[in-house]
């Protein structure tokens, strides 16, 4: 299957995407080299494995039943977020070992599954629930079994410590970068701008713009504490942490517009979306000699995502 070649520009805040004008040519530009998603597709699906494996480990024997079996219901019952298997795939780039990053992983999923089911609980029939496949729980249990995970997620990364290998100050930063995502300024604050805009219905008229904050404090936010904890966790570098930070917030961003316009009718959010790709892959540039083309393979899912909806851009030379 042919490969994909796209070059990248840059900025170094997601403030500044919309604004600027993006330069499509200059000498210095290198292409990246995008391999396909049917590649990455098995590998991709066995890290998420491993991830719930490890939670499903994590949950076994563990009583009272009545409170851990509606937790591994939720598990598989919410649409798969790609952030956990964004931070092994950035533990590995920067040469860590992917057994480093597996618990952060699990972590990030529980944080997912609990946000995910508090947004989407079914409180009455106008309830945004587009994706869960049915719920079979009643809306208290949905509750209380999701605020159930997030301390549960942070008991996995306390598990991480082993003074060994004198990792405390990583597993330290890891939950602070999570607890960062997830809350108030993060997560929460994504979500609270979505219902302010949206409406529970998720049928009121939005102003432009205040989608554009929804997409980098949610999928944006997460995506990139996944991929900086995945660096911390694997010894990177402060550049590398900061590269893969920023190309986490990118995609994350870009997930969040696919999810939202899946018709893709917005054409100003499919070219934004554009361009963050574009900012996106010009942050893994400088990290050569590094296993990235997982990480690259990320960027497939939009690009089939514009094919499907016949919409193109100029081609960036």
């Amino acid at each position: 299957m042919a490969a994909s070649f796209l070059h990248c520009s840059t900025t170094s805040t997601f403030s500044s995407t919309s604004k600027t004008k993006l330069h499509k040519s200059s000498p210095s530009y290198k292409p990246i080299k995008v391999i396909s998603m049917s590649q990455n597709h098995t590998s991709w699906a066995t890290i998420n494995s491993e991830v719930e494996s490890h939670i499903e480990q994590a949950l076994s024997g563990r009583q009272p039943p009545m409170v851990f079996d509606p937790m591994n219901h939720l598990i598989f019952e919410v649409p798969r977020s790609m952030a956990p298997a964004l931070c092994i795939a950035a533990c590995e780039a920067v040469g860590g070992q992917k057994e480093q990053a597996i618990p952060a992983a699990s972590a990030l999923h529980l944080m997912h599954v609990a946000t995910y089911t508090h947004e989407y609980l079914q409180l009455s029939d106008k309830s945004m629930v587009p994706t869960m496949s049915h719920h079979g729980l009643e809306p208290s249990i949905e509750l209380l079994t999701a605020d159930s995970m997030i301390p549960f997620g942070y008991e996995l990364l306390a598990a991480m410590e082993d003074p060994a290998n004198k990792n405390s100050e990583s597993v330290l930063q890891v939950m602070i970068e999570i607890g960062r995502a997830m809350g108030s300024q993060g997560m929460i604050n994504g979500q609270y701008l979505k219902f302010r805009c949206l409406g529970l219905d998720g049928e009121e008229p939005c102003e432009e713009g205040v989608m554009d904050q929804v997409f980098e404090k949610k999928g944006g936010g997460l995506y990139s504490c996944g991929a900086a904890c995945g660096a911390i966790l694997g010894g990177g570098s402060d550049e590398e942490i900061g590269k893969l930070r920023r190309y986490g917030l990118y995609v994350g961003m870009i997930h969040g517009i696919m999810v939202h316009d899946k018709a893709g009718k917005e054409k100003r959010l499919l070219k934004l979306a554009d361009n963050l790709r574009f900012l996106a892959l010009k942050e893994l540039e400088g990290m050569k000699g590094k296993n990235i083309e997982p990480i690259c393979s990320l960027m497939d899912g939009f690009s089939a995502f514009l094919r499907v909806q016949k919409f193109h851009f100029p081609q960036r030379v």
